[in-house]
């Protein structure tokens, strides 16, 4: 069985305090989309949401990046056309506060796969060359096959998003594709 992991997909992420900006705006369709084709299918989909908390001085990205998916903030939302997908399907879609880069640090995600027999794990959303990266690292780690979506996920960083589309295919044998493949 196979999974979709959408990764950060929100509001600070695409055009909020820490935007992606035109990158994710124009990938917002096929997120939508492959996020909708697999919830109808049946597969295992996970909102894998970054969660941070205003008053915690301790967090390591604190000295990083600007605050950003802060609790009950409009920044945390799910942005454009993946909310209404969300919405109309969630419950069928597993969301999942993170508070790391990874969506398996500190998180059930590996028992909540290892449950239903996931053996292949698919990525889509932002940033490709951080959260994208790090989960897709510890997918390897476990021993899970992963396919990311390469109009699927986006970067700030131009070079650190085509790096990451290398190392995904060249260390971590990830299949690197398109939607329409």
């Amino acid at each position: 069985m196979k999974a979709l992991l959408v990764v950060d997909f929100t509001n600070d992420f695409v055009d909020g305090n820490l935007p992606v900006g035109d990158p994710a705006i124009e990938i917002q369709h096929t997120v939508a989309e492959l996020t909708k084709q697999f919830a109808d299918r049946g597969d295992f989909v996970v909102m894998a949401v970054d969660l941070h908390e205003e008053s915690d001085l301790y967090h390591p990205e604190r000295n990083l990046f600007p605050p950003h998916n802060i609790r009950h903030s409009r920044g945390r939302e799910l942005y454009g056309e993946l909310k209404d997908v969300y919405e109309s399907r969630k419950d069928v879609i597993y969301w999942m506060d993170k508070t790391r880069y990874s969506a398996f640090c500190g998180t059930d995600l590996d028992l909540k796969l290892r449950e239903r027999g996931v053996s292949e794990v698919h990525l889509i959303g932002v940033c490709t060359d951080i959260c994208v990266l790090h989960t897709a690292i510890d997918a390897y780690n476990r021993g899970y096959a992963i396919k990311i979506y390469e109009d699927g996920v986006a970067s700030f960083n131009p070079e650190g998003h085509k790096w990451a589309l290398s190392h995904f295919k060249n260390s971590l044998g990830a299949d690197v594709v398109k939607s329409t493949d």
